[in-house]
């Protein structure tokens, strides 16, 4: 898999690390946190949502959040459910 894949994968990640803590902070805060811009911010929400990751953004939590819940996982999984390396 090509590196910026995974840098990709891994941004997405965090992000739903954050969104399940309510701790994304503005696109602003969130872009400075990630070290990438903002436009990559809306860009990467934007394929989560293209994913069927029901986001918005909560302007009282001042933070992007689920409307349901959900879970991101990427990767193979064993048929007990762990992952394989």
């Amino acid at each position: 898999m090509d590196n910026m894949m995974m840098k990709h994968i891994n941004m997405i990640q965090r992000i739903d690390q954050l969104i399940h803590m309510q701790a994304t902070g503005t696109p602003e805060q969130l872009a400075k946190r990630l070290s990438i811009s903002k436009t990559k911010v809306h860009r990467l929400i934007n394929i989560m949502k293209d994913l069927n990751a029901p986001i918005v953004y909560d302007f009282a939590l001042q933070s992007y959040i689920y409307q349901n819940e959900v879970g991101f996982k990427f990767g193979f999984y064993t048929g007990a459910g762990g992952m394989r390396a």
